[in-house]
């Protein structure tokens, strides 16, 4: 297993971080994926908790959600996903429900919980996707974290903002 992430993709993860970016602008938590299969962007996400009002729509579960309605349990054994930050332990949970082999990601799980401290709107667990998979009866390969800078500077100043410009 090759947990450093490659050339290829730094190329992907700076799309996740702009999809990331996409969603702040969009009113959402700064979250963005990207499902590649066989070399090619086959399916993006974005983070939807505060315009879907779902707890539950962040960037990678929005993201499994679509690629195994959309693609094989062969086809998503190939694919890796890309993502601006770490999954989360129910994002990693719904990776690895979802058969897909391989994760990339930018800003870490414990580099996001530096940044956020105790926001309520993101109540972090230390609890590395790393762990989650280990747990789990197959294997997920995993890369990163990378690009660090680049995906930080998504969340700049969106963490400690006043709470009157949360977007509701």
């Amino acid at each position: 297993m090759n947990d450093i992430p490659t050339a290829a993709d730094e190329k992907f993860l700076l799309t996740a971080i702009e999809l990331a970016a996409r969603a702040r602008r969009d009113g959402n938590h700064p979250f963005g994926s990207l499902l590649v299969l066989d070399g090619s962007a086959v399916l993006e996400a974005g983070n939807t908790v505060v315009t879907e009002r779902d707890a539950t729509g962040h960037a990678e579960t929005n993201l499994v959600r679509l690629a195994t309605r959309t693609y094989t349990s062969a086809e998503l054994a190939r694919a890796t996903l890309y993502t601006s930050t770490e999954p989360c332990a129910m994002c990693a949970g719904a990776v690895y429900w979802s058969g897909i082999g391989r994760v990339v990601y930018a800003l870490g799980e414990d580099e996001l919980l530096a940044l956020t401290g105790a926001n309520d709107e993101n109540p972090t667990m230390a609890l590395p996707c790393r762990e989650v998979f280990a747990a789990g009866q197959r294997t997920v390969e995993v890369a990163g974290p990378c690009l660090r800078e680049r995906a930080e500077a998504v969340h700049a100043d969106f963490w400690n903002r006043p709470r009157e410009e949360t977007p509701e």
